[in-house]
């Protein structure tokens, strides 16, 4: 009785052993394993690329999503391409497309650069803790009578 015991305890213990860790791959993963190769073999688009493209285009048709191959749009030769929708902002500086009045690194004009605690606000470098107009952020005005400290109004 006790030997019977003992195997059935032994044979617990290995089937949960079995069940717990799987030596074989699961179907789904042989199947990305085996497509591997063959996705970048007929991918015409670098796998990095492709996986940007497809996470930031959600929706949009494949060809959209692919980069025009020769003409590089860039606002240095196009400036319309900054004013287009979901652009960052409707000025060039350096071929890239930005907001001069909200860009830290071009704050009114191309390469000014606001200091460490600044912000850009309106096109001029302001520190938002302790600048009255701009306090704890961009256009938040303190009352009259009231200090901007550490960016709050009328701290402490």
């Amino acid at each position: 009785m006790r030997s019977l015991k003992l195997f059935l305890l032994l044979s617990l213990l290995v089937a949960s052993a079995a069940i717990a860790l799987p030596t074989t791959p699961s179907e789904e993963e042989s199947f990305m394993d085996d497509n591997d190769d063959a996705a970048e073999e007929n991918s015409d688009i670098p796998l990095q690329e492709n996986q940007e493209t497809t996470s930031s285009l959600r929706g949009t048709k494949r060809y959209l999503a692919q980069e025009t191959r020769g003409v590089q749009m860039t606002c240095d030769k196009y400036p319309r391409v900054c004013r287009a929708k979901g652009s960052p902002g409707p000025d060039c500086c350096k071929k890239k497309c930005v907001n001069v009045k909200t860009d830290k690194l071009n704050c009114g004009k191309c390469g000014k650069k606001c200091k460490y605690p600044e912000i850009c606000c309106k096109g001029v470098c302001v520190n938002p803790m302790s600048n009255k107009k701009h306090c704890g952020g961009c256009n938040n005005k303190c009352k009259q009578g009231s200090q901007c400290v550490y960016g709050m109004c009328s701290y402490a």
